[in-house]
């Protein structure tokens, strides 16, 4: 194996040719850790000190690569966190060659000993339960001198849908599969409901500041999470450059012609993943916009043949009551004994 380290922002230009190729072949393959998600969110938030290590067999086959950056904290430290860590994405991981998880892991773990002195905690998050990472990197990690915890860190709730949008809403337990059809008709027999999709025939501009302001006017949280300039900055830079690779499904509800409930997800890997949500609750709050629109993203991605529907990081009681089934996140962090 044969590791080397890129701590310069053009060490992203010099893997993007590899990059999504490798995540195909790894467990590790989300739209969270495409080049693509990568690249805006670090030109966006550039926190630290970027550290990506990759790992290649004596061919010069690309087998890993581990997307980190080293930032200075008041308490910890120097610790190495993952391009992408913590709020405003759901799902990372080191990238590896499903068939090279033990030699890549244990390669690491023998890389970051020998450069212990750059950093003093590695600190892993939103691990998937699916990834290899949080049982097999410590087994490497304590092999060569790191005290290691893993624990759970959230929970991404998830549907795995059926056939038929029918078979799905007969999945619900009795009373929210009542709710829901009852929702739904209350809307469509109160006003014109329509929906649609944001494509490259919109100005997705002014469909995305819309979004944000209909985010702002759901909830409290979300609007100071907006005022934010690195936050705004990243959600404008990110919107396009999912659209552009086919990533991109910010959709609108609309009641008598005027937008009521929105949401903005990926649709990659053959799942849906759900990013982000708002609604004007105050002019519509009461045709429940928000559950109705969710109806129609879970029926077309049904109709659009994807197996998943992930609601991504969070217990909000909405998620379960339209079938959402629990599914783990975890977190990793190391310290070098030097002892």
């Amino acid at each position: 194996m044969y590791l080397e380290a890129y701590t310069e922002t053009h060490g992203f230009e010099q893997l993007k040719a590899e990059w999504n190729e490798l995540l195909a072949r790894s467990y590790a393959n989300r739209v969270f850790t495409t080049w693509e998600w990568q690249t805006t969110w670090w030109n966006a938030y550039h926190p630290g000190q970027l550290w990506i290590i990759t790992c290649r067999n004596e061919e010069g086959r690309l087998l890993g690569i581990a997307p980190w950056f080293i930032q200075e904290h008041p308490k910890l430290g120097r610790v190495v966190r993952t391009v992408g860590c913590v709020e405003v994405t759901d799902y990372l991981d080191v990238i590896v060659d499903r068939d090279c998880v033990a030699p890549v892991l244990a390669a690491l773990g023998g890389y970051l000993a020998e450069q212990h002195d750059r950093f003093d905690v590695l600190d892993l998050c939103n691990l998937p339960e699916n990834s290899p990472t949080p049982e097999t990197f410590p087994i490497y990690l304590q092999e060569h001198g790191f005290q290691v915890q893993v624990q759970q860190q959230e929970v991404c709730p998830i549907i795995k849908l059926p056939n038929s949008f029918e078979e799905y809403v007969a999945s619900l337990g009795k009373k929210y599969r009542h709710e829901l059809r009852r929702k739904i008709r209350r809307a469509e027999g109160a006003a014109q409901i329509d929906w649609y999709i944001v494509g490259h025939e919109h100005d997705l501009a002014a469909e995305l500041n819309r979004f944000a302001d209909m985010m702002a006017a759901s909830d409290p949280t979300k609007a100071e999470f907006l005022q934010d300039e690195q936050n705004m900055a990243f959600f404008k830079a990110m919107a396009p450059v999912m659209l552009n690779a086919g990533w991109l499904q910010l959709n609108f509800l609309t009641v008598n012609g005027e937008p009521a409930a929105a949401y903005l997800n990926f649709d990659y890997g053959n799942r849906i993943l759900v990013y982000n949500s708002g609604l004007y609750p105050a002019e519509f709050g009461h045709l429940s916009p928000g559950i109705v629109l969710l109806a129609k993203n879970i029926r077309h991605a049904i109709e659009q043949g994807r197996e998943e529907f992930d609601f991504l990081r969070g217990n909000e009681v909405y998620k379960y009551h339209m079938g959402g089934v629990d599914t783990a996140v975890f977190m990793l962090q190391a310290r070098y004994n030097s002892n």
